[in-house]
């Protein structure tokens, strides 16, 4: 039998598979969450993903996670983040048709799904707040947060060896001051955060709560 609370969202190219356990459909606030790279592994399945889906819903947040096309259940090729994007965005639509009295809105993603998601995020009026976790600054451009002033989160270990720290340093100090957001770094946290998954934890709920 299929695990409940895990579903399937139609999609142009077949399918999305989801996980969507919502306490009610009346809640004001929550939150879509990406997994990172479908070519290296990643699903929605990631810990990363699932601590900080657990971390917002801790917060109070309904939370749906699921996977991009081409990863386990989810129909379609990848895309290299453009058809992603375009996957969020169904996503979303089917976050927010289950919860029309959603009053807040965030998008937290890990690693390439930070992209996908600030991206997605940054284009749609319906999203409020952002996370990104382990932010890749070196290998994507993040030119477009320029004229991005939602608040963002950006949550980073500072022994991140696959994405490292001092790339989205440098960039974010170029940004102006109007970009509206909030840099934690976590200490001898490498890109998984393998003996931090509380103080990520910690920081996100910081981010939602205050």
């Amino acid at each position: 039998m299929y695990p409940a609370g895990n579903l399937f969202i139609p999609a142009p190219h077949g399918k999305l598979e989801a996980i969507y356990r919502p306490k009610n459909n009346q809640a004001e606030r929550v939150a879509l969450v990406l997994h990172p790279h479908p070519l290296h592994g990643g699903t929605m399945h990631n810990k990363v993903v699932f601590r900080t889906a657990k971390a917002l819903q801790e917060a109070g947040l309904e939370t749906l996670r699921f996977n991009f096309r081409g990863v386990g259940h989810s129909t379609g090729q990848h895309d290299d983040g453009r058809g992603e994007s375009d996957d969020a965005r169904i996503a979303l639509d089917y976050l927010l048709t289950e919860q029309p009295q959603a009053r807040e809105v965030l998008i937290a993603g890990f690693s390439f799904g930070s992209i996908v998601g600030m991206r997605v995020g940054c284009e749609d009026s319906r999203v409020d707040k952002l996370i990104a976790i382990g932010a890749p600054a070196r290998l994507s451009s993040l030119e477009f947060l320029r004229e991005c002033t939602k608040p963002k989160l950006f949550i980073h270990g500072t022994e991140d060896t696959i994405a490292p720290l001092a790339p989205l340093e440098e960039f974010l100090s170029t940004l102006p001051a109007t970009s509206n957001y909030k840099l934690v770094r976590i200490a001898k946290a490498g890109h998984f955060f393998d003996d931090q998954a509380e103080d990520l934890m910690q920081a996100v709920k910081d981010f939602v709560q205050e």
